[in-house]
């Protein structure tokens, strides 16, 4: 039993740890974000965009292949149809990551050089930015279906 409990809490206390890394970079991806439109076209624009990119990359990455993987992970401990929601969210989830790609590969190395494409970047950050928030919101519910609905059954179930 001890043992059972030990590796509970590395499981979920590891997740916690990496949910509460990945919402810091969550948060600082839409401190970028947001600044962008009040961001001067000659003072740093491109490298604000090319910063905005790569945290955008990191954090679908760290999404992908760490959060989701040990959430899901946590949810086949579960046979109470968690995993199944969970899993239903994937392709609404996997739009935004087309999303984020598709403007990464457009604007990773922006020069904005013409009045059309400062205007392209105003209507690509802004279609950006609805998928980003969706995607916020179905990530945010993916946690509840499978980390923080079962945390209080893992702690419950180990001896005092």
């Amino acid at each position: 039993m001890l043992e059972k409990c030990r590796n509970a809490q590395e499981r979920w206390g590891g997740v916690s740890e990496i949910i509460d890394n990945w919402l810091e970079e969550r948060q600082q991806l839409i401190s970028i974000f947001v600044a962008l439109p009040q961001q001067s076209v000659h003072e740093g624009l491109t490298d604000r965009i090319q910063e905005f990119c790569q945290v955008m990359m990191d954090y679908i990455s760290s999404g992908h292949f760490e959060v989701y993987e040990q959430l899901l992970k946590e949810g086949s401990e579960f046979n109470d149809g968690s995993l199944e929601k969970a899993q239903a969210l994937f392709p609404q989830i996997q739009d935004s990551t087309d999303a984020a790609l598709d403007f990464n590969d457009s604007y990773s190395n922006f020069a904005g050089q013409t009045l059309h494409e400062m205007h392209e970047l105003t209507v690509q950050l802004s279609s950006l930015g609805e998928a980003l928030e969706e995607r916020f919101s179905l990530e945010d519910t993916m946690i509840e279906i499978l980390h923080t609905a079962h945390r209080d059954q893992v702690f419950t179930e180990a001896p005092v």
